[in-house]
């Protein structure tokens, strides 16, 4: 079993449960138990993601694994009692999509002792709940390891933690906390917010379902994160602003370089950089 026996998954939903399908499916042989609301709890039971429903102050100090896959402003609020609970030789991570604010907190709460690794699997779905954790989702994925200090913790738990991402498919990358979060800011928030502002745009303008026939594949690709509920998304908008509106800033300028340039007939510098990132996101 190795030095992991309990995990505790506080917040078995998308990519709570997700993990813990993972973990499942690799092998996985040791107690996994659930902290979320009693429906999602029945939830995750149904599907196979967890053993037991706990709450937080159950579940913590028996576990050698602590596994947040809360929305960033809840596990920041909850880093503090986490810490007050967990075992010493216990490993603490999370899977929030911004990393500064988290790891800036835990960095100020672990001392040595237990520890504390930020990350971020890159993966996910339009929807939330257990009902859609997929063992398969974090396969292939890159999963950022965004730790509090200048090294990865060195503790077994922690080298088995590592074990277990290689081992349900992912690809770890080690990275600073604030660089991960200028990056995914262009690379995740930035085209939500596009297909988000997109919809919301058509929406606005085309009101009768009928001009909407008067439409192709592109506008459903285009679109399709813009299923993404706010929920999901406020927390890691509230805890990524300033690089957000970076980007947004940078976005907002090559829309008005688009525009200058259609008015000019002249849009094949844009197209020629666009068709260039295309080619560079291809799979190697």
């Amino acid at each position: 079993m190795g030095a992991i026996g309990t995990v505790t998954i506080a917040g078995v939903g998308l990519i709570g449960g997700s993990f813990a399908l993972a973990l499942r499916r690799a092998g996985y042989r040791g107690r996994i138990l659930g902290v979320s609301s009693p429906a999602t709890v029945e939830r995750a039971l149904a599907v196979g993601a967890i053993d037991r429903g706990m709450s937080l102050d159950e579940a913590v100090p028996q576990s050698d694994l602590v596994y947040l896959a809360q929305p960033v402003p809840r596990i920041v609020d909850q880093l503090e009692r986490v810490r007050s609970l967990v075992p010493d030789h216990a490993l603490v991570t999370d899977a929030g999509s911004t990393k500064r604010a988290i790891v800036e907190r835990a960095r100020g709460l672990f001392d040595g002792r237990a520890a504390f690794l930020g990350g971020h699997p890159l993966a996910g779905k339009e929807g939330r709940g257990p009902d859609l954790a997929d063992a398969a989702l974090f396969e292939g994925a890159i999963y950022v390891l965004a730790p509090t200090g200048p090294q990865l913790p060195g503790s077994p738990v922690a080298r088995d933690f590592r074990g277990w991402l290689d081992r349900i498919g992912c690809r770890p990358r080690v990275m600073d906390a604030a660089e991960h979060d200028r990056i995914v800011a262009w690379t995740s928030h930035l085209p939500q917010l596009v297909s988000t502002a997109l919809a919301s745009a058509i929406c606005a303008r085309l009101a009768d379902d009928g001009d909407l026939e008067v439409s192709g594949d592109g506008l459903r690709d285009m679109t399709r994160l813009a299923a993404s509920p706010h929920e999901v998304w406020a927390g890691i908008l509230a805890t990524n602003r300033e690089a957000i509106d970076e980007a947004l800033g940078g976005l907002i300028g090559e829309l008005e370089s688009v525009r200058a340039a259609v008015r000019s007939g002249a849009a094949r510098e844009p197209f020629g950089r666009g068709n260039a990132l295309k080619e560079r996101l291809r799979p190697k």
